[in-house]
């Protein structure tokens, strides 16, 4: 049985795939927009960050909708050094996410417990054998198995705790690496989501993708001992993502048929390589689908595998620095080459994570003293990490 024929579908309903319906509500009212989603609620089970100077104007208003998070300045823990930064920074959980979309979109256009078996650039084959025609479709489902992409994995787990008292916390903690050292950069982040609301996650940045669940939680409840939080826990979530230092483009884009295929979000790789956030990137996807939102579907595949060429050549440096990360510094020494980028001026910092390095800011991070062996960067940049490949259960999924 076949649906009505929309303008645009979309499928996936995390954070790109809802940023894109958002932006075409607000700049194309008018269209046919339909955003399928194969869970109950959209956005999953996630939590997305991002600093003020990530987005410009545009971008903050495209954010407005929802309710989120906002501090002045965070802070940064080191076993050798410690800093207050001045950047404002915001915080959107998935249980935000999605009322502010249903809010902000007509009432026909989000479709929940939607399976999607199969889509081509003009339709969507649900599981219950319903087909949906549209001019253009575009495929927001997560990053999976990349042969030909190189890397490492971030591995987290978070949770959120309602404390029996005033946890007395009142701005993030983006870095807290003072703490053990376990066969990868390990930190953990902390947000102050109310005076007795907290969210922390211990964070990993490992060689392989395997998440121990018990091991972290073990973990996360050694630090809430450790800084005298207690309470009733509320929520918790896990994630695996790529970071990806390396690999062949050209052979992923045609692995990935992007040039076929409409695809956005993690899946066409559209995140900043080293960090894995994705807001930035997620808002300046959304705001090219809407400039461009007449286009059919093999069109639209084009300008959206244009634009993931693009992200990918001007993010090159990030993957040169995920190199020396993962493959010239040793796994419990990791830490050092961040609490070394975190002595660096704090505009460069910013634009670091913005993905916005000016030349001169690219050569500031590698002068001086580097806090790796000088033969091992150099074996590093010239040598190739390792295939960023995880079985077809474990998909990785937007931070």
């Amino acid at each position: 049985m076949s649906g009505r024929r929309a303008d645009l579908a979309i499928v996936g309903g995390g954070l790109s795939g809802g940023l894109i319906a958002l932006a075409l509500r607000q700049a194309r009212p008018e269209l046919d927009v339909v955003l399928l989603e194969s869970g109950e609620m959209l956005g999953g089970n996630h939590r997305w960050s991002w600093f003020d100077t990530d987005l410009d104007e545009a971008g903050h208003a495209l954010m407005a909708p929802f309710r989120k998070a906002e501090w002045r300045g965070y802070d940064v823990f080191f076993p050798d050094h410690s800093r207050s930064l001045d950047a404002s920074y915001f915080s959107l959980a998935s249980s935000d996410f999605d009322p502010g979309l249903r809010r902000e979109l007509a009432q026909d256009t989000i479709r929940t417990n939607r399976e999607v078996v199969h889509c081509t650039p003009d339709s969507v084959t649900l599981a219950d054998g319903e087909v949906i025609p549209a001019r253009a479709v575009i495929d927001c489902r997560g990053f999976g198995p990349a042969h030909h992409l190189r890397g490492g994995w971030q591995v987290f787990m978070g949770r959120h705790m309602r404390t029996s008292k005033p946890h007395g916390i009142s701005r993030p903690v983006i870095m807290d690496a003072c703490v053990e050292q376990l066969g990868g950069y390990r930190f953990v982040y902390v947000l102050p989501l109310g005076a007795r609301d907290i969210f922390f996650e211990d964070t990993y940045y490992k060689d392989d993708p395997v998440l121990d669940r018990s091991a972290l939680s073990s973990r996360l409840d050694q630090y809430a001992r450790e800084q005298g939080w207690d309470g009733e826990i509320i929520g918790s979530e896990t994630g695996v993502l790529p970071v990806i230092s390396g690999g062949d483009f050209r052979a992923f884009r045609r692995e990935q048929q992007l040039d076929r295929m409409p695809q956005a979000g993690t899946a066409a790789l559209l995140a900043h390589p080293l960090t894995s956030y994705t807001v930035p990137q997620a808002v300046e996807t959304a705001q090219l689908v809407a400039a461009n939102a007449d286009l059919p579907g093999d069109q639209l595949a084009a300008l959206l595998a244009s634009h993931a060429q693009r992200h990918w050549n001007r993010t090159s440096y990030y993957r040169l620095l995920g190199r020396l990360l993962f493959d010239a510094a040793a796994p419990n020494k990791r830490y050092r080459i961040f609490q070394r980028f975190y002595r660096l001026d704090e505009r460069l910092i910013e634009r670091f994570y913005a993905a916005q390095s000016a030349p001169f800011e690219k050569f500031r991070v590698l002068a001086g003293k580097p806090p790796v062996s000088i033969l091992r960067a150099i074996g590093a940049i010239f040598g190739k990490s390792q295939p960023l490949v995880m079985s077809n259960d474990r998909k990785a999924h937007g931070a």
